[in-house]
């Protein structure tokens, strides 16, 4: 009896917690620095997205070398179970942090160290209302994947029971 398989719903859904926890970080960070008008890259501070990706460092993708068995002709396709092995667990997913690319806010304040000759002030790309929403969603995020993990966990233990 293979154990491994029996692990990939933990694979993924520690992989989920991973993520999240990224996720909040950036958010956190976004939120601390939403007055920055002025970093050691020069400029204000710009906002932090999380890109979320599929993970294999699990397992190597399904590829056509199965003799046609199980291929997958679309990417969107699950991956299937060979007589003899486990082709693909799942995967789980990976979170990259990259800088939002939008433009930064401008306000007039000709008074701030940091105002152009129009008195213009260029402040972060930080929206406090999409911060606090994309921090719900991760957080949420996050239980749900704590409550799969502890299920898979109760299951396991139930059928060692037997």
């Amino acid at each position: 009896m293979e154990i491994h398989p029996l692990f990939s719903g933990m694979n993924s859904s520690t992989s989920g917690m991973t993520a999240q926890r990224k996720r909040m970080n950036a958010i956190a960070e976004n939120i601390a620095n939403i007055e920055t008008t002025r970093t050691d890259e020069g400029g204000p501070y710009r906002r932090k997205a999380t890109v979320l990706a599929e993970d294999q460092r699990f397992e190597v993708a399904l590829d056509n070398s199965t003799h046609g068995k199980l291929a997958r002709s679309d990417e969107n396709h699950m991956f299937g179970r060979n007589e003899d092995k486990i082709l693909s667990p799942l995967n789980g997913v990976k979170a990259n942090i990259e800088e939002d690319p939008s433009a930064f806010r401008e306000v007039y304040d000709p008074d701030h160290p940091d105002a152009d000759e129009n008195g213009i002030v260029k402040l972060p790309n930080v929206d406090l209302v999409q911060e606090m929403t994309d921090l719900i969603s991760a957080s949420r995020a996050f239980e749900a994947n704590v409550t799969a993990f502890n299920a898979t966990k109760s299951m396991m233990k139930k059928a060692i029971e037997l």
